[in-house]
């Protein structure tokens, strides 16, 4: 399959909902990708979880990231996935948080790379669509266990391998080692993204260059700002307007809200609104007044005092938005009303 641009937008938990990954699509990400799904979770029919499986066909060309321990499981829940529409099926052996690693997934599985390879077998073997890998280097500082497995990975059936060259131990501090990524380049002779500290256009095209990575990936980055991931594949260099800002956080909140249902988007959005009004963008008290406020339609009425102007910003992105065509597998009603 064809990525129109080297920019894929990461899987973030609690971040990457369809909203965020359709404005990642508008502003020039080549991928996205959801949040990462928990196999147990669809096996069990958990409705959360299913809801996941929400998928927009202007979204595409998208991934859904997996994660999980055992084979069948991982490969079941990927017949779900591909069945559910999406492009790419990505499996996680990178998340470093706790609740996640006590499981045997996420990072742990670089130190079981029998294990991860059968599990990407499994999963090749499941689905007609390209199956993918996004990994840590590994679980302590230092480790090189991300070169070990990764040439094992491709050989089980990966298609492509996403590296985030920092340890599950450093979790997001410190920096992201590339020398790491350029030797795992040399290694495989498959994709290879580049994650970790794709902050700006001259940081990708570094890495890119120093690496040979197919590929970077944006995540913190983006939170918020999505006029990164477009500055970085070169489509614009300037500031937005207050009024751009507030007019793409309402369109964002709208989204959400449709998709989650109001009662839980309320909660959800609230970290949003310091990702966009910051950045000297708004008075730092601004943000801690929306945060008091009781409704999402409050919130929206106090940016559009602030911002007059946004209003004629979000009428235009609306009328742009393509008509809603999502995909979904036969799942219970109370999905589609935020759960």
């Amino acid at each position: 399959m064809r990525i129109p641009t080297r920019v894929v937008l990461a899987p973030m938990a609690g971040v990457s909902v369809q909203a965020f990954r359709r404005q990642g699509r508008r502003f020039g990400a080549g991928l996205v990708c959801s949040e990462m799904v928990s196999c147990a979770g669809l096996q069990h029919g958990n409705e959360r979880t299913l809801g996941y499986l929400r998928l927009g066909r202007d979204e595409s060309p998208l991934a859904v990231q997996i994660f999980g321990s055992e084979p069948r499981v991982m490969a079941e829940a990927a017949r779900m996935v591909e069945d559910a529409g999406a492009d790419v099926v990505d499996i996680n052996f990178g998340c470093p948080v706790r609740k996640v690693t006590k499981t045997g997934a996420g990072a742990t599985l670089l130190e079981e790379p029998g294990r991860a390879c059968g599990i990407v077998e499994a999963v090749a073997d499941a689905v007609s669509v390209p199956v993918t890998v996004k990994m840590r280097r590994g679980l302590a500082d230092g480790s090189r266990a991300a070169l070990a497995v990764g040439p094992r990975l491709v050989e089980a059936g990966a298609a492509s391998l996403t590296l985030h060259p920092r340890s599950a131990k450093q979790m997001y501090t410190g920096t992201a080692d590339h020398s790491l990524t350029a030797e795992l380049v040399e290694l495989v002779d498959v994709p290879v993204v580049a994650s970790g500290d794709v902050t700006s256009r001259a940081r990708a095209q570094a890495i890119l260059a120093t690496t040979g990575a197919a590929a970077v990936m944006v995540g913190r980055a983006a939170q918020g700002d999505p006029w990164r991931i477009a500055e970085i594949v070169g489509a614009r260099s300037d500031t937005p307007s207050r009024e751009e800002v507030v007019a793409e956080l309402v369109l964002f909140m709208r989204e959400t809200a449709r998709e989650l249902g109001t009662e839980r988007a309320t909660g959800f959005l609230k970290k949003f609104y310091g990702w966009y009004l910051g950045r000297g963008r708004f008075p730092r008290p601004f943000k801690q007044e929306l945060l008091v406020l009781r409704t999402i339609a409050d919130v929206e009425e106090r940016l559009f005092v602030a911002a007059p102007g946004a209003r004629d910003v979000l009428a235009r992105l609306e009328d742009e938005q393509p008509d809603i065509d999502e995909t979904l597998l036969d799942l219970p009603i109370s999905i589609y009303g935020g759960g």
